[in-house]
């Protein structure tokens, strides 16, 4: 039986390439910081602020190309 310290010392705890490219591109564009879950094939971006949330909406054609989302679904949520 493995013990608690093998089983996390073998765990990736690194974030995936889609959440961190996100994060890159929201940071860069609107200088703010996003919460951002993957949960199957759905992206939840949580911001704050209700016209933030909108003007991501709005840029979500560019945001899923210059990120590399063509097979994402982008959920947005005001947190």
């Amino acid at each position: 039986m493995d013990s608690l310290f093998s089983i996390l010392s073998n765990k990736d705890f690194d974030e995936p390439p889609e959440i961190a490219s996100v994060k890159k591109y929201i940071s860069d564009e609107f200088k703010v910081d996003a919460s951002i879950q993957l949960r199957g094939n759905d992206l939840i971006v949580t911001v704050t602020g209700a016209s933030l949330v909108n003007t991501l909406r709005l840029r979500g054609p560019d945001m899923k190309r210059r990120c590399n989302l063509v097979d994402r679904k982008i959920i947005f949520r005001i947190g």
